[in-house]
Formats: structure tokens, C-alpha cells, sequence
């Protein structure tokens, strides 16, 4: 699939001397949603401004459909919308107002039709004439959105969308991330729910430190890097491993009352065999569990190994 949006050894350095990027190299396709994920502070917020001509980067080069988004700043930006983290919008001016000004920021012609359409979807219809100091937290993230989504870009970024909003919103969100993938946009998110990646992103960024650590599509991700484990409670505790359950990938925990079986390489857990050899050996079971691991599991021991 083409590339809509490609980095190139972009870097950024701050003249304390602080190095918030290093050379980064990143290719996102059209029309997929990728999930960009790292602890505070990893660089996530600095890459999305520079790549939507917020911050300068110190080397390097983006392009925003085929648009390098320093020499050809305008048609880049024409492209992009982008929800910040902050909410930030003219408090006395409607929800209206703010909406469609934001729309001829970016010399798009007036469209009443398509603005009220972007209201409705985002549960604004009612506040179309309330002005934006009176909306709670919650819709004031919603006209971020409609302001986002106000030119009609073909990339749209979120940086740390559900940050702080309500459960409702969080759903109102998502179904309007579907929508927009179904109709071509491309999506990019920061998030710190690392559920909402799992569920909805293409593919996964993890990036810390400033460096992209792994990029990696969620399936195959999950295949590589997840675990199955089953952990077996035992009724009596054990010394060591009996040399009978010596084939299977087990360790020895909480004091030798419980065996963890870690499935092999091909993700399968053989537990009839190994049940079967248990009561051969006289190991009694008092209860067992099974754990697949989530990709919050993967991206903590990520982080953590690179820390």
C-alpha cells in the first residue's frame, strides 16, 4: 500500500542541547490507523507537531502526501488535522462559528450542509449555537474534533484523544475514527489506553526515549511478542521440576506451589499431555489458569528492556 505519510531521518535538538528525536525513519500507509505508543515524555507530541508544522525539525524530512511539509507548507498542511491534547478554542465564540471559521482557515468555500453533518456525528447539533466557555470538558473535546475534521483532511491525527473525557465520548470517538478509515482518511494516535489500540489500530509504533524502538503490524505483533502461559496451583509445594515434566517449558513460583507453562514458539499449550504426565508424577493440581498476554503486557517489557 502507498505511503501517505513518510519520515526520513528526522531528528530534533533543542538548544539546551536536548535531544527530543533521534534519526527517526517511518513510512504510514493510506488509510490505515497506527497507533503511536510510549510512556510521557518519549517524543510522541514533538514528532506529530513537527510532521504538522508546529515544531521545526533540526534534520531530516517529512512529506504529507507526497507534500514536504517545510518547502510546501501550505499544500502539507492542507492534508493534516490534528486534535492536540489541549484544549484550545475561542471561548466566546459559538460552536458554530468556531467550527466553520476553521474551515476557511484552510480556504475551504462555506458548506452549511457538511458542517451541520459533522456536528450531528459528533453529538453537537444541540450546542451548534452555545458558546464554547459553556460546554463542558467533554463537548469542548468534541469541538476540537469538528475542528479538526472542518477541512475535510485526508490524515488525521490524535494526539492523546481520550485523555480526560468521558466514556461516552470515548465511544462517540472511535465509531468516528471507523467511519473516517471506511471513507479513505488515515489516522494517527498517540494513546495512553493501550485498549483502544489493541482494538483499533492497523499497526503499532513504540517509540521511547525520542527513537522508534518497533514498528510491527498489531497481529504480528501480538504473535511475536504475546505469551500464553498456563499457571498450575499446586495442593502440595514441589522442591524442583520432576525430571518427567522436564520437555515442557516450565518454571517453578510462589515458593514451588505453582508451575507456569509457557507455550512454545508455533503459541500452543500441549495441557492434556501435561496433565496426563502431572498425575503420572504424583504432582496434584489444586487449580489452573490460562494468560495470553495484552499489548500493554508487550509494550511495558518493550520500554523496559530499552530503558
Amino acid at each position: 500500500m502507498a505511503s501517505i505519510i513518510s519520515i526520513v531521518n528526522l531528528t530534533k535538538s533543542y538548544a539546551s542541547g536536548v535531544q527530543a528525536l533521534k534519526p527517526i525513519n517511518l513510512e504510514i500507509e493510506r488509510g490505515e490507523i497506527f497507533a503511536l505508543l510510549g510512556p510521557n515524555g518519549a517524543g510522541k507530541s514533538t514528532l506529530i507537531n513537527i510532521i504538522c508544522g508546529i515544531v521545526t525539525p533540526s534534520t531530516g524530512s517529512v512529506t504529507a502526501d507526497g507534500n514536504d511539509i517545510v518547502r510546501d507548507y501550505r499544500a502539507a498542511r492542507m492534508k493534516i488535522g490534528l486534535v492536540p491534547q489541549e484544549l484550545t478554542t475561542d471561548s466566546f465564540e459559538t460552536v458554530w462559528a468556531t467550527v466553520s471559521f476553521s474551515r476557511g482557515l484552510f480556504g475551504r468555500a462555506p458548506n452549511p450542509p457538511f458542517i451541520a453533518e459533522l456536528l450531528r456525528e459528533l453529538s453537537l447539533a444541540e450546542k451548534r449555537d452555545a458558546k464554547i466557555m459553556s460546554l463542558s470538558g467533554g463537548m469542548k473535546r468534541r469541538v476540537m474534533i469538528a475542528k479538526a475534521l472542518s477541512h475535510e483532511p485526508d490524515i488525521l491525527f490524535l494526539d492523546e484523544p481520550s485523555a480526560g473525557v468521558d466514556v461516552e465520548l470515548r465511544r462517540d470517538m472511535w465509531n468516528m475514527v471507523r467511519r473516517l478509515r471506511q471513507r479513505g482518511v488515515t489516522i494517527i494516535l498517540t494513546t495512553h489506553y493501550i485498549e483502544e489500540a489493541e482494538e483499533m489500530a492497523d499497526r503499532i509504533g513504540v517509540i521511547n526515549k525520542g527513537g522508534i524502538v518497533l514498528v510491527e503490524g498489531k497481529e504480528e505483533l501480538m504473535k511475536k511478542l504475546g505469551k500464553k502461559q498456563l499457571t498450575l496451583q499446586l495442593r502440595e509445594p514441589l522442591a524442583a521440576i520432576p525430571a518427567a515434566l522436564a520437555p515442557w517449558n516450565m518454571e517453578l513460583k510462589a515458593d514451588g506451589t505453582e508451575l507456569v507453562y509457557t507455550a512454545g514458539h508455533d503459541g500452543t499449550l500441549d495441557i492434556a499431555s501435561l496433565l496426563r504426565q502431572m498425575s503420572e508424577s504424583a504432582v496434584a493440581i489444586k487449580d489452573l489458569q490460562t494468560h495470553q498476554s495484552s499489548l500493554e503486557d508487550i509494550f511495558v517489557s518493550l520500554v523496559s528492556e530499552r530503558h
